[in-house]
């Protein structure tokens, strides 16, 4: 036997069933060409007249050519006589689910287009669905305090070192240690002990009480469920839904737990009342279909599976089962023995005998109902039922079946099968038989605003939750060591949040937390300081306008410490001249904090001054330029700068503890002329003259002075090049056996010649003394 396929490619859809008799007489098999030709063309009028001749010519119906008269009748929207001839197929034998694709689909467009006012093409073929119900849209519809991985109210939040957030319980739940948002791997060693956030976990409690305590209620529901204690299980989810009547989450579960208790009815209930909540939510709609279902509502279950597939054109799950419970309903007319089997199209006017269409549309509009969801369990079922169910409509009178002549009226008593025009009941009637509302229009004609599932304010779905205005302000977020609003919130692995500048500067002394005393070594170690990125958002969003001068504070104190004229921060320790390296150990707090910011600044220079007992530090130094920093575990680190210009220091000052200095940059006087030819012959003859008291040093204190300092640099074309004079110079300052004093007084030199003269007399004075 032949099997049928089909092929979702566009206009050209075939779907050919077999025949039951291909060779019966009266069947002509290039006339069924014509007719698969005409589909495949979309003229699927043509089709259904060759069919209908087809069917003419034959003494008893063919199963396989009312199948394909029914599929070109459903494809040409023709639904009620579509109906009629599978009728008569499923009166030859069974049909099967695998035949009833295009029925489903044909019913399901219908709905998407005129009820919902959804193009059909807009989505099909568009982000396919999983199998366990979940919609890709459900990404976009997660707020602010939702957690990325359960989806639902941060519990217990947790913040890892990249800055993301999660609850504990599903962040201690993964086997992996990276983040499952940004894939940031954690940092090497033994995984830290999580700890909740007590800022956000405050700020959840202040904003959402009622949610957060329900949402513990469901974590302890959810235990129970996992040992089996089902009935503890469904006595905290009763409690909670009474906090969070409208989360749909939540209710989605209590109606998994209800079927699997087998309490269906409470199920069904729970169902309902998620569709009254989010209209437009697909599971919601899975999940009454799937608890109708067990309850044995079959014809109720089929309504929603169409909606399913209306709303969700993709989701082949969902066509399965309308498929399968249509091919169950189409059987339960010729189960009774004492049922004629029909063998010719039912007669008589069907357009009207489907799913109630009013209460399709009932699903999908949200109509005026009580903020809050269905009651718990315990309530009786009648009254919910009442209330949370799609509502049914009586058949119009001149609606109803006519049977064939000599057959027995239909048993639709309470132990009967269901009848034909039960069935048909249980269908979708075609969009032309109803006066479609207004879309802003619910059941009652009063204007409804439809709930979304996006991530909107007010979609009570997936937590589109509504921050209280009255409730958040900058008091709840200021940082405890500056007292000021946060800036840059950092989250330690202890669960504290600081802004960035504070914590390091209390790290800089000590490397504890500065509330609870927790050990932070391993933290300053990492350097794993990250945004707390749901605080930042947070305080964007709420605290804008708080926030901007906040920053505008920040970036003026910034502007200040980038200033390398006025308030120049100073490092006194060392002399340090221009060109040549100074690696320096940086252990005091108040130098980590001067490194750090000028690092922030974007400078990455600070000066260098020997101490002096009177002011200080010495009135003339050399700027460093920062070319790497490593860290310690302990705080410690070791910094590589490079000399690039000297200064003379106009005024002392400090600020938070390390000096600073008002300066103005010095620069060699530039001379011309026989002073200019003085100065190159002076050039060259001190240059060969330290060359050769390099040269002539021992073996052991040259390898000393190489691995420090590095080769002698050459001489210079154009000794005035350089507004510090030629690099050779300084270099040979820095290996000379000088005084710090003796060489400041170099330092401060504005005339090249007066250097290179007093470098002679010192070469001059260290060889005379070696050679004694």
């Amino acid at each position: 036997m032949e099997t049928g396929l089909m092929n979702h490619q566009g206009p050209a859809e075939v779907f050919i069933h077999p025949l039951s008799n291909p060779g019966a007489a009266g069947i002509c098999p290039e006339m069924l060409e014509v007719a698969e030709e005409a589909n495949r063309a979309g003229d699927y009028d043509l089709a259904v007249e060759i069919y209908s001749s087809q069917l003419q010519d034959l003494p008893q119906p063919d199963r396989g050519l009312c199948l394909r008269k029914a599929d070109s009748l459903a494809r040409a929207g023709r639904i009620s006589e579509a109906l009629e001839s599978y009728c008569t197929a499923a009166g030859i034998s069974k049909l099967q689910p695998h035949e009833l694709p295009l029925l489903v689909e044909t019913i399901a467009k219908s709905l998407r287009e005129k009820e919902l006012g959804i193009p059909w093409a807009a989505s099909h073929g568009h982000g396919g669905t999983g199998e366990d119900g979940e919609c890709p849209e459900e990404d976009e519809a997660l707020d602010l305090f939702s957690c990325r991985l359960c989806r639902r109210l941060l519990q217990d939040p947790t913040t890892l070192e990249c800055g993301h957030t999660f609850c504990k319980r599903c962040q201690d739940e993964r086997a992996a240690q990276d983040c499952a948002q940004c894939k940031a791997k954690a940092p090497p060693g033994p995984c830290p002990q999580r700890r909740v956030n007590v800022l956000l976990c405050g700020l959840l409690d202040k904003l959402f009480p009622s949610e957060s305590r329900a949402r513990r209620l469901w974590v302890e529901a959810e235990l129970h469920w996992k040992n089996n204690n089902l009935k503890d299980a469904l006595d905290k989810f009763n409690a909670a839904v009474e906090l969070a009547p409208s989360t749909g989450r939540l209710l989605v579960q209590r109606a998994e737990l209800h079927m699997e208790m087998l309490n269906y009815s409470q199920a069904v209930q729970d169902a309902s009342g998620l569709c009254r909540i989010a209209p437009h939510w697909t599971k919601a709609h899975y999940l009454k279909a799937t608890a109708l279902t067990r309850a044995s509502r079959t014809d109720e279950a089929l309504q929603e599976y169409f909606l399913c597939v209306a709303l969700k054109p993709d989701w082949t799950k969902a066509k399965l089962e309308a498929q399968k419970v249509l091919s169950d309903l189409f059987s339960s007319v010729f189960e009774r023995e004492d049922m004629p089997t029909p063998l010719h199209p039912l007669q008589g006017g069907l357009a009207t005998r489907l799913i109630k269409p009013a209460a399709l549309l009932g699903s999908l509009k949200a109509p005026g109902h009580r903020a809050g969801g269905p009651s718990s369990s315990s309530s009786s079922s009648s009254s919910q039922d009442s209330e949370l169910s799609v509502s049914k409509t009586a058949p119009p009178e001149d609606s109803r079946l006519t049977l064939p002549p000599g057959a027995d009226p239909p048993d639709t008593g309470p132990g009967g099968s269901k009848s034909r025009a039960g069935v048909l009941a249980a269908l979708p009637a075609p969009p032309g038989g109803l006066k479609r509302k207004h879309s802003g229009e619910g059941p009652s004609g009063a204007p409804s605003k439809l709930l979304k599932t996006g991530g909107g304010q007010g979609a009570p779905l997936c937590g589109g939750r509504l921050v209280p205005a009255e409730l958040l302000d900058s008091g709840d977020l200021e940082c405890s060591l500056c007292m000021r609003l946060f800036y840059e919130p950092v989250t330690t692995p202890c669960g504290h949040t600081f802004c960035l500048k504070c914590l390091e500067r209390c790290l800089d002394h000590n490397p504890n937390c500065p509330l609870c005393k927790e050990n932070l070594s391993e933290y300053l170690a990492n350097r794993g300081y990250n945004k707390t990125l749901l605080m930042e958002e947070v305080l964007q969003r709420y605290l804008g306008d708080e926030l901007a001068d906040r920053k505008k504070i920040h970036e003026e104190e910034m502007k200040e410490l980038s200033n390398l004229n006025q308030e120049v921060p100073i490092f006194v320790c060392t002399m340090a001249f221009p060109t040549i390296p100074c690696p320096l150990h940086v252990f005091e707090p108040r130098y980590r904090l001067m490194i750090r910011r000028s690092m922030e600044t974007g400078t990455n220079q600070f000066g260098m001054c020997i101490a002096d007992d009177l002011k200080g530090f010495a009135d003339y130094g050399c700027m460093l330029q920062v070319r790497d920093v490593k860290f310690f575990p302990d705080g410690r680190s070791v910094v590589d700068t490079i000399g690039v210009s000297r200064f003379k220091v106009l005024s002392h000052g400090q600020r938070d503890g390390y000096n600073t200095a008002k300066i103005e940059y010095l620069e060699d006087k530039k001379v011309e002329g026989e002073e200019l030819l003085e100065l190159l012959k002076l050039h060259d003859a001190v240059y060969e003259q330290a060359n050769s008291w390099f040269t002539s040093l021992r073996d052991n204190m040259k390898s000393q002075i190489l691995s420090h300092f590095g080769q002698l640099p050459g001489k210079d074309p154009d000794p005035q090049a350089s507004p510090s004079g030629p690099a050779w110079c300084w270099w040979l300052l820095a290996v000379l056996p000088l005084e710090n004093r003796a060489q400041l007084t170099i330092l401060a030199m504005t005339s090249l010649k007066d250097r290179l003269m007093a470098i002679r007399r010192v070469l001059i004075f260290v060889t005379r003394k070696r050679s004694r």
